[in-house]
């Protein structure tokens, strides 16, 4: 967090943000972004959009020749994305560009989501969370019991209070 002029806590800019995150993924393991070539592009192409959100031009040029365009020799989706998002330059009113939807929120979303199940995989976890998936587990077992047995029954998940049978 940052303290503003006024004295406010703001969350610190989103480029420091991204950076941060590839510093961290990159120490966390060097293997995630070795072995994913895809997060490593994403990343940076985030990174991109960063650039060009806070209209350092320059910047997201010379970034993007040297950091994507070698990337995107190698791989054909990859030139496509590059393409796609360095044609943000080419509109001076961004809201209404044909990819105007890579400004959006949930474009750094999806790359947060990507990083985030690039690191559990890594640590041999699933990228999914099981929760959602025991409770909806929960609530089927207690249908099926419904109709064979009286059982002390989770009615509130929230709390996952026992509650007695009605008798």
């Amino acid at each position: 967090m940052v303290a503003s002029s006024d004295g406010q806590i703001q969350p610190p800019p989103l480029e420091y943000c991204l950076l941060y995150s590839f510093s961290f993924v990159s120490k966390l393991s060097m293997q995630i972004l070795d072995t994913n070539p895809q997060l490593f592009f994403h990343l940076q192409q985030q990174r991109l959009i960063e650039l060009i959100r806070n209209g350092k031009v320059e910047e997201a040029l010379e970034f993007a020749q040297e950091e994507l365009a070698p990337r995107g020799e190698e791989n054909q989706s990859f030139l496509e994305e590059l393409e796609r998002t360095v044609a943000l330059l080419a509109f001076e009113d961004v809201s209404n560009c044909p990819v105007g939807d890579l400004l959006d929120i949930s474009q750094r979303l999806k790359t947060a989501s990507e990083v985030n199940a690039a690191i559990l995989t890594s640590q041999s976890h699933e990228k999914d969370p099981k929760l959602p998936s025991l409770l909806k587990m929960l609530v089927w077992a207690q249908n099926q019991l419904d109709e064979k047995a009286a059982y002390p029954r989770i009615n509130n998940l929230s709390t996952a209070t026992l509650e007695d049978p009605a008798v």
